[in-house]
Formats: structure tokens, sequence, C-alpha cells
């Protein structure tokens, strides 16, 4: 994947691909986009972030804000909200990625994929190994420790691998109307989970009543 960085696909992507395929091939497949009140508060989350262009430096913590990356092994490139950089006893700098999300911590370990994804791109740019970072939450205002363990760091490159296939094959799934999440989404007028449901049960219907 070396020689394929115009194939780099950017590590929001993770979070569209885990919050739902379809909406994900929408996004990156067909090119579609629409906005809502969600999209647009997570949207100045980060650019209240990202607006911080002061570098802030201590005797043991530095930060960078808006910091690029990419890993050529694993063919993903972004931006990181927050890399905090912590000083070790051995006098290195080692990266601890922080990465924001708009609502409140999930039950299982969606959310930790992203950061998780970056701890990965910057061992690959710097040669150093990076044990943790965390997760800051708009609703709940606090940081989530989170352990890049090997259960993580699995399941972050088996999601890179399942996004990189399901951009390469280039073909959006059917939807699969789940409440909560589809009414939430900022594309359902254009995935419309609720009618391509129904024409499908139709379908299958008129099919089996032949």
């Amino acid at each position: 994947m070396e020689d394929k960085e115009d194939n780099f696909i950017p590590l929001s992507a993770l979070q569209h691909f885990l919050y739902c395929e379809r909406q994900c091939a929408l996004i990156h497949v067909e090119r579609v986009w629409q906005e809502n009140r969600f999209t647009l508060e997570g949207e100045f989350m980060h650019e209240k972030v990202d607006d911080q262009k002061v570098r802030a430096q201590g005797a043991d913590v530095r930060i960078e804000y808006g910091l690029m990356m990419r890993s050529l092994k694993l063919g993903i490139t972004g931006k990181a909200d927050v890399v905090e950089f912590h000083k070790n006893t051995a006098g290195e700098w080692i990266p601890y990625p922080v990465e924001y999300k708009r609502g409140k911590p999930k039950e299982n370990r969606c959310d930790e994929v992203q950061p998780c994804a970056q701890a990965l791109c910057l061992e690959e740019m710097m040669g150093v190994s990076i044990p943790e970072g965390s997760l800051y939450y708009g609703k709940t205002r606090h940081r989530h420790d989170v352990s890049f363990d090997e259960e993580l760091r699995n399941l972050t490159i088996e999601t890179i691998d399942r996004l990189h296939k399901l951009i390469d094959e280039r073909k959006t799934p059917a939807p699969v109307y789940e409440k909560e999440k589809c009414d939430n989404c900022s594309l359902q007028e254009l995935c419309m989970p609720k009618a391509m449901r129904k024409n499908v049960e139709k379908y299958i219907a008129d099919e089996i009543s032949k």
C-alpha cells in the first residue's frame, strides 16, 4: 500500500463506518453529505479545538493541535484534534492522542478506534510505542482514558481493513433501520431507511405470493 497514497482513507471515515456502514458508503463512495444539529455541534467542538493555535508546553507536557498524520502500512491519513507529548523517565516525548466527541461514552469500544488509529499512525511515523490516549466527551465534559491494548489494536486494524474493502468495492450496503441511530443521522432524508425497508419487504412478499 506504500505506493498507493491516493487511496488513503481519512481517519474520520472510521467513525462513519462504525456508526453505520451505509452512512459511510454514502459519504465516502457516493460523496453525499447533509448537515443536521448533531453534525454542526460536532463540527463546532472540533473547530474550537483546532482554533487553538498556541502550542502549549511545560516541563513534562507539550501540546499540538490539528497535527497531521498518516500510516503507509494501513493506508490511512488525517488530522488529530489534540496530541499531547508526555516526557517519560528516559527523557523521551511520547505522543498521547486526545479525541473530542460531542456525545457521551458508549458501552462498546467503537469510539476508541479513532484515537487508536491515530496512535498506530504516530507509532509508525515516530518509531515509538504509545500505550494510551483519551476521549473527551462534550456531554459529560470529562476525559476517559483509553488503553491501546491488544484487543483494541486488533479491532482497529480489522476495522480499517473492512473499511478499505467497503470503499474498494464501491457498493453501498442496503439500509437497516434502527430508530435511535437512523433518526439522529444527518443523511436520513437521502438514505430513506424506512422507505427502502418497506420496498424490500414488499418485493419479498410479492415474490413469495407468486
